[in-house]
């Protein structure tokens, strides 16, 4: 896929980040309707248009009586609570200059960690669609706590494009997209116009924190690239602040940073698997069973599991782990409990029903509901 095929997009996700839409003083309402005017634009062109847009707490940690971005939890949620509704306002008088009529949709990572909310949440965001409406995303901070936050808008984003099936993502933010290295210190960098492929090296490329009003920085908005590309979908990481930005990337015009989709795509499935479920616990394996999934995509068996971390129930997502240090080897559902596989890990299959009692399946993990990861 080129940037040529982007003139065929028909429904895109864009990721508006704090840096474009919020300064100091507060909200920027001229950036808004600027957006606003572009997304007017695009549905005139028969293309729909999903908005996840950061800023909540930039907007509102100056109501709160704050010098700057608040540090601890219970001070953001304060801040994305006052933030919330001016950043709401704000996005649903800009659209009204043009037209356009806002939906708010307030996400947490549970949400998106279950399969049933899931779904719910797609049907939802369609329906908004079908009525033209346009929807405005962020996650709900005021209530989300620290191990249940997506992190950042970057994630959040490339789950709901994901969600949704999105055509495209575009990463807006207040950088000209991804550099060879960072032109903060290092003036000469190369804007890459194309990443193939998101490697290790390309990530590390990417390492460091975001600006002073936002989350995430250039290293998250490359990881939600490559995982979308992993899904079969294009993104951009471009700048908010250039002219008629969208309009230009769909028309194929070389603007940011332009993330191809892999030719071997995940499935919707797989995807969420791997990215929205939040692991209650760890199965490690020995290399024989870690050989087993990785090369010949088999199922985990109990003889593969020699410890069981965290507390988990049947159904619930499990990482699955190979070395101290080392980063889950793959993410999956567990057919047992936490207290089951400490009972049955070891044993062939044929001694679950001996040692409980009773089998569900054969596998602690099915191949089906397992996602073993590339690096």
């Amino acid at each position: 896929m080129d940037r040529a095929s982007l003139k065929k997009v028909r429904r895109l996700v864009v990721k508006v980040g704090s840096q474009v839409i919020a300064q100091r003083e507060g909200l920027a309402f001229d950036r808004l309707k600027s957006l606003a005017k572009q997304f007017a634009t695009l549905n005139r062109e028969g293309r729909e248009c999903l908005v996840v847009s950061s800023g909540a707490v930039a907007a509102g940690y100056k109501r709160l009586g704050l010098t700057e971005r608040p540090k601890t939890l219970r001070l953001k949620q304060a801040a994305a609570a006052a933030g919330q509704v001016s950043l709401m306002l704000a996005w649903e008088k800009a659209l009204g200059v043009y037209g356009l009529k806002a939906a708010q949709i307030l996400l947490s990572a549970e949400d998106l960690a279950d399969r049933g909310r899931f779904l719910n949440a797609r049907n939802t965001l369609n329906c908004l669609l079908e009525q033209g409406l346009t929807p405005i995303i962020n996650e709900n901070d005021t209530v989300a706590v620290e191990e249940l936050k997506f992190g950042d808008n970057d994630t959040l984003g490339s789950l709901v494009a994901s969600l949704v099936e999105a055509d495209l993502f575009v990463n807006l933010t207040d950088r000209d997209g991804l550099y060879a290295a960072d032109p903060r210190k290092f003036p000469e960098a190369e804007l890459l116009a194309e990443v193939p492929e998101v490697t290790a090296e390309v990530l590390a490329m990417a390492g460091g924190e975001g600006g002073p009003l936002g989350v995430g920085g250039m290293f998250t908005k490359v990881r939600a690239a490559g995982r979308l590309a992993e899904r079969g979908l294009p993104s951009i990481i471009a700048s908010g602040l250039t002219r008629d930005v969208l309009g230009r990337l769909v028309d194929g015009e070389n603007l940011g940073t332009f993330f191809p989709p892999e030719k071997k795509k995940r499935g919707a499935y797989k995807h969420w698997l791997a990215f929205a479920t939040r692991p209650k616990g760890t199965l490690w394996v020995d290399a024989g069973a870690a050989a087993a999934l990785k090369d010949r995509g088999k199922s985990l068996l109990p003889g593969g599991v020699y410890k069981v971390e965290g507390v988990f129930a049947a159904g619930d997502a499990v990482n699955i782990a190979q070395k101290e240090g080392v980063g889950p080897l793959g993410v999956g559902l567990s057919n047992y409990s936490s207290p089951e596989v400490s009972l049955i890990m070891g044993l062939s299959s044929q001694e679950i029903v001996k040692k409980l009692g009773y089998g569900h399946s054969e596998e602690i993990v099915h191949r089906d509901n397992l996602v073993v990861f590339s690096q």
